[in-house]
């Protein structure tokens, strides 16, 4: 994709699938000779590091911002006068350097926040780690900023100087109609590994952590880097309140990595679940808790299952989260460097939770669960329907606009009508139907379909599953314009704007309504119908309007 104006920066490039993403750090790290050139100096300002292998970076010993990344020469830091930081920066802080063998430490304590920089000698990247201890600083994010013109844009969905803001300052359309913000990263949390820009003879990349410490869970979408006329920005989201699911964890974060190569993705050995650091054992990093301190939980197999879908298992609390891919054979799964604690573990078909049980993981221990049998009744695919409108799978997959939600807004040029009536054995009916519905947009959206007469003599439960909701949008139906639903109450969801920012994740949640015999058409050739209105007295207009996604839609014998 192309047609971005102003400067052109960054292509991007992704792992997707990430072995064994929830998995902790565990295992040694071969330690490395110093390399000539390692050491750290004062130059004032900042502390110096240089890694006797091409990178040499300076913290602020103001404020512990990353203030300078040269690679081989040439200075990658540096996007409209900002430089790399904690959130927005951190403020006045006390910032300190320690040296240990092979290692350099920079710690960093603003208040609460403790932040940490470390480098190794004789190689090209920087470990980073995070300890919030509570909510003095806000959401919590390590941006990296990257000068201008040094790599080129060739996925430019994030691209944010666009002409003109069509929504809170941070959301743009382009002149051709398309629409450009910084949420727009595409991927999960799951999907990937690192993030970062490339020009085939340099990349700078961010490696993400394991996220244990975050919130969410493996399908949460947030930024992931930027790019506008100043420079690009690339993300560690450590907590991020736009729709989110759960509450802030607190404790240490990391290591998240920026790693820079001669035109190559980072190395394997640094993504979340392989990524071993036993020399940070005895650095006094806070918070952090070693291999030896972790445990493992492994499951034989997942019984139940639906194998047209992926299954993933995750592991949440109060103070961590995880999450693995179950094995498409037999459900096998193996979740690693677990802290120790009592656990929800949850079974997801797709994104849809369609399990939940208890665990217990203890330093040092391998916690074997058999086999985990998945009742038929909890996964609402198995219930025979008189039809059904997509599959039930905790997301809108399949459904009109789907697929572009996760990288345009609405109201792109992209997308096509939100409206326009369903016709069930169509065969086109899951297509049709749009993704989302707005009570401004498309509001009144008309499904036909048709009944026997032994179909028609009998009542019949609806349901309408939803994945996430903005401003208390939800469904109120109405068939054959005779009867009419009552108003369900709203659901938990997330109070921050979701369907216009790239995510449909929120709280799956199904409503059911009991619909009368005596509601249905007797003529067997005629068509029933349903209108699915949005019932919400919250939102704006427009996209802005209380509004809700769907998962699935079915009408039950």
């Amino acid at each position: 994709m192309s047609g971005s104006t102003g400067r052109p920066l960054g292509r991007r490039t992704f792992v997707v699938g990430a072995a064994a993403a929830g998995a902790a750090l565990a295992g040694p790290l071969a330690g490395t000779a110093a390399a000539a050139g390692f050491g750290w100096s004062d130059d004032g300002s900042n502390y110096v590091v240089d890694t006797g292998a091409g990178l040499v970076l300076k913290v602020s010993k103001t404020n512990g911002d990353l203030t300078s990344l040269v690679y081989k020469g040439t200075e990658y830091q540096g996007y409209g006068g900002k430089n790399s930081h904690v959130e927005s920066g951190l403020g006045t802080s006390t910032v300190t350097i320690a040296q240990s063998g092979s290692t350099i430490l920079v710690s960093v304590a603003y208040g609460t926040l403790k932040h940490y920089y470390a480098a190794r000698s004789g190689e090209n990247n920087v470990y980073l780690w995070t300890d919030k201890a509570d909510s003095s600083v806000t959401a919590t994010r390590y941006i990296v900023r990257v000068k201008a013109g040094l790599f080129l844009n060739d996925e430019p969905d994030s691209y944010t100087y666009a002409p003109t803001v069509i929504e809170s300052a941070d959301v743009f359309e382009k002149s051709d109609g398309q629409t450009r913000a910084k949420h727009y990263s595409k991927l999960r949390v799951m999907d990937y590994s690192y993030i970062g820009w490339t020009t085939g003879g340099v990349s700078l990349w961010i490696v993400r952590s394991n996220h244990e410490k975050a919130s969410g869970g493996p399908f949460y979408r947030s930024l992931l880097r930027h790019q506008s006329a100043d420079g690009g920005g690339l993300y560690e989201i450590l907590y991020y309140g736009e729709n989110q699911t759960e509450s802030e964890r607190y404790g240490l974060q990391g290591p998240y990595v920026i790693a820079l190569t001669d035109g190559g993705a980072p190395s394997s050995s640094l993504y979340p679940g392989t990524l071993t650091t036993s020399w940070a054992d005895s650095l006094g990093i806070s918070g952090y808790v070693a291999a030896g301190g972790r445990g493992r939980v492994a499951g034989v197999g997942i019984t139940g299952r639906d194998t047209a879908y992926p299954y993933t298992v995750g592991l949440a609390n109060s103070a961590a989260q995880y999450w693995g891919s179950a094995r498409s054979s037999d459900g096998y799964f193996s979740i690693a460097g677990v802290l120790p604690g009592t656990y929800t573990l949850t079974v997801f078909k797709g994104e849809l939770a369609v399990c939940t049980s208890s665990v217990t993981v203890s330093a040092g221990a391998t916690t074997t669960l058999n086999t985990i049998a998945v009742p038929s009744s909890n996964d609402p695919g198995n219930a025979t329907a008189i039809w059904r409108i997509n599959n039930w799978d905790g997301t809108p997959g399949g459904f009109k606009n789907a697929d572009l939600m996760t990288y345009a807004h609405p109201s792109d040029v992209r997308a096509a009508s939100w409206t326009g009536n369903v016709v069930v054995g169509s065969g086109t009916e899951t297509s049709a139907f749009p993704c989302y519905l707005w009570k401004d947009v498309n509001s009144g959206i008309v499904v036909y379909f048709k009944l026997t007469a032994a179909q028609a003599a009998a009542a019949h439960t609806l349901r309408i599953g939803v994945t996430t909701a903005y401003a208390n949008g939800r469904p109120q139906v109405v068939v054959n314009d005779t009867w009419t639903s009552a108003v369900p109450s709203p659901p938990t969801q997330p109070s921050t704007r979701s369907l216009t920012v790239g995510s449909y994740r929120g709280n799956n949640h199904t409503f059911t309504y009991s619909v009368p015999a005596s509601a249905w058409l007797t003529d067997t050739s005629a068509y029933n119908t349903l209108k699915i209105y949005v019932a919400s007295g919250s939102g704006t207009t427009s996209y802005l309007s209380a509004g809700t996604s769907i998962d699935a839609i079915d009408l039950l014998t």
